[in-house]
């Protein structure tokens, strides 16, 4: 590619001008490189509420982003509309010879940049894609049979394996920032793009994951001890920054890598849980709409109404469960173990199609991935990719005895019950269902599948 060309780089889930592979590739092989954004319409006409965090959270990245490739020398074209249209529209405009991006792994993604692609084909203009988001891809981690991964333990292992320092090797922007071209336009007012104010609790952009990666990086330490336990401060709270590239996967799984000790090497695997559901995704995009185990199709479920508005208002009777669902019903935030506690219930308990709690989940997560929330669900639900998986039930009251003992995390979303003693808070009351009766159920609408 001779270096006289222009190209455009199109930042779609990657919002940071550091160790960006589609713009390093760019600068790399073109004399200057145009920097787009679109507020695709396509995704924002699918969202329920006009006060979201997430699009709040890109605006105001997206605005750090401007600011920072104007330090660098460059711009930033903020467009809005379909990204499909606009994209290739833009390339014309600024007469590029090629378009680049960072690979996007969902199916509606795919099938965006495929017509992308084509359209820029028919005008002369190539588009290249890169690894951004993962630090292996699918066809990059393999069975010795060369087939994907269905258990994540010994995909784990192959994982950990294969990683060394040429996976993490960033990808340098600012020693090429001569490159990049001053064009850019006006960052769209939010009002303009039909939404409200909505700040998540977090820090956001670059500067944000920034902060909270320096906080976490004091207290990695004790990841392992502290992450299953909401009222404590164990996560590293930078799946917001992943999800939408604020963060570098490079940079963090680099940094998990080196530091030795067990709390490291537990969030490692971590985000080697990220790279499997992006791979599972890659290999069965049919896991959005059906089971990662076809067979679990047939699954029988009772989709009670009465019980799913309860689960979804935090009205089951089970602290634990309803504590978890008034969080993030009130912020779009929710730890870890209790995204699997949540899901179990539904699932196992209320006996409600997997699928309905996905959905819900995808409206409400501040942090909400495809891949990650498919798979947590199927994993929860037993649909999915695990060894063992159809009679495990998590039981709710054991469940919040064990990681809230002290009910500091129920009592800050259940004020109802901050009288409650230790004991009598983890009780249930009024339950909508009973446990024991629903495990039976359960266990019978599985065993009637598998034979």
């Amino acid at each position: 590619m001779p270096l006289d060309s222009a190209a455009l780089a199109w930042f779609r889930r990657d919002l940071r001008a550091f160790d960006h592979a589609a713009l390093h590739a760019a600068l790399l092989a073109h004399e200057a490189v145009h920097c787009a954004f679109v507020f695709d319409t396509e995704i924002l006409e699918q969202l329920p509420a006009r006060a979201d965090r997430r699009v709040d959270f890109i605006w105001h990245s997206i605005a750090e982003l401007k600011a920072e490739l104007e330090r660098l020398g460059g711009g930033l074209h903020v467009l809005h509309g379909r990204a499909r249209e606009e994209i290739p529209r833009l390339a014309a405009r600024l007469k590029v010879t090629a378009v680049y991006a960072n690979r996007d792994y969902e199916p509606q993604a795919l099938a965006r940049d495929r017509e992308v692609e084509q359209t820029l084909a028919a005008a002369g203009v190539a588009f290249h894609t890169r690894k951004d988001h993962v630090i292996f891809e699918l066809d990059e981690v393999r069975t010795g049979a060369g087939a994907p991964y269905s258990v994540f333990t010994p995909y784990k292992n192959a994982w950990l394996r294969k990683l060394d320092d040429s996976f993490v090797e960033p990808c340098p922007v600012e020693k090429h920032a001569a490159r990049l071209a001053r064009s850019g336009t006006a960052l769209p007012a939010l009002a303009d793009l039909g939404f409200e104010p909505a700040p998540m609790a977090i820090p956001v952009g670059v500067s944000g994951a920034r902060q909270v990666f320096a906080d976490f990086r004091r207290r990695i330490d004790d990841y392992a001890a502290k992450r299953d336990f909401p009222a404590l401060k164990g996560p590293s709270y930078l799946s917001v920054h992943l999800r939408f590239g604020t963060a570098s996967i490079r940079e963090l799984a680099g940094f998990a890598r080196k530091r030795k000790g067990v709390g490291a090497a537990t969030w490692l695997a971590e985000l080697c849980w990220r790279d499997f559901y992006f791979a599972i995704l890659a290999w069965r995009p049919d896991v959005v709409t059906h089971a990662f185990r076809r067979e679990y199709d047939a699954l029988k479920f009772d989709d009670d109404e009465r019980l799913w508005r309860a689960w979804c208002e935090g009205r089951t009777g089970y602290s634990l469960v309803d504590a978890a669902m008034r969080c993030l019903n009130q912020t779009g935030t929710m730890h870890n173990r209790l995204r699997m506690v949540t899901a179990s219930f539904l699932v196992k308990d209320l006996g409600i199609d997997w699928r309905r709690g996905e959905r819900y989940f995808a409206g409400k997560l501040n942090d909400f991935d495809l891949a990650a929330n498919n798979g947590g669900w199927q994993w929860a639900a037993s649909t999915g990719c695990d060894a063992q998986p159809w009679f495990r039930i998590f039981n709710p009251v054991t469940q919040s005895r064990r990681f809230d003992p002290q009910g500091k995390f129920i009592r800050k979303y259940l004020p109802e019950l901050a009288r409650a003693t230790d004991a009598e808070l983890h009780e249930p009351r009024a339950p909508v269902v009973d446990h024991a009766a629903a495990r039976r159920r359960t266990l019978a609408r599985y065993a009637a599948v598998r034979q």
